[in-house]
Formats: C-alpha cells, sequence, structure tokens
C-alpha cells in the first residue's frame, strides 16, 4: 500500500482490500486468509504502521514502526495485539488475524514471564519465609 496517497478516512467506512510489503520483514502480506477486514499489521512478525489516529482514518503523519509489545484478551475472548509506536511512543490496539503467527503471539505473551521485574530467587525466598510462618 502506498501511503502517501492514502485517502484520509476512507478505510473508516471501507474494506482494506490492498496487499502490502512488511516495513520490517518483507513478506508480503494480503487480506485473504485474515478473518477481518482491515488487515493493518503483518502476519508474519506482527509489525505496523502509524498510519492512524483513530481506526481506519490514516491521518497520523508519523509513519513510524508499530512494533507489538504484548496481548491483552477483551471481554468476549479475542486476544488483541498492543503496538507501540518506536518514533513516537504511541500506543494501540489491534486484534488478532486468524493468520498471525501463533509462536510470534505467544512469544510476545510469555514474555513478562520470562523477563520479570525482579530476580527469580526472590520467589523461592518469598515462599521459604511463608513456609516459615
Amino acid at each position: 500500500m502506498n501511503y502517501t496517497n492514502r485517502k484520509r478516512a476512507y478505510y473508516q467506512d471501507n474494506t482494506c482490500l490492498d496487499n502490502f510489503i512488511c516495513k520490517k520483514c518483507g513478506c508480503l502480506v494480503v487480506p485473504e486468509g485474515s478473518g477481518t477486514q482491515h488487515r493493518n499489521h503483518c502476519p508474519h512478525c506482527l509489525h505496523s504502521l502509524h498510519v492512524d489516529i483513530i481506526p481506519g482514518d490514516r491521518a497520523a503523519d508519523c509513519d513510524g514502526d508499530m512494533e507489538p509489545i504484548g496481548v491483552w484478551v477483551r471481554k468476549n475472548g479475542e486476544w488483541a495485539i498492543i503496538h507501540r509506536c518506536t518514533r513516537c511512543g504511541h500506543l494501540s490496539s489491534n486484534r488478532v488475524a486468524a493468520d498471525d503467527n501463533p509462536i510470534k503471539l505467544m512469544s510476545i505473551a510469555l514474555k513478562p514471564l520470562a523477563q520479570p521485574p525482579f530476580p527469580l530467587e526472590k520467589i523461592t525466598e518469598i515462599m521459604d519465609k511463608e513456609e516459615e510462618k
């Protein structure tokens, strides 16, 4: 997709059927198989571009890399990816597509457990103290 020629707000009311080359990993991204009418990230690396302020408006002039930094589960049980712009820091949430890389999704979901904000030895110390009580 040529974002320099995009129509503002067009994709808020219209299906996006454009193919594009991912700026991060170079893979061809097609809308078929995504299970959604609005493909907004690469199913291989899960990166996106910062082109929207409100989903589909194409009003952001940043065009920075939207890095997948986390996942969360919506009320209906559907997963969504949390993206952060590496240029301006903007955060957004995008629903997971049917053809997204499940290994990449799980690695993002497990990252906080693999890299806790404290030494893992602290857990043993805490558990030992609890047993002494």
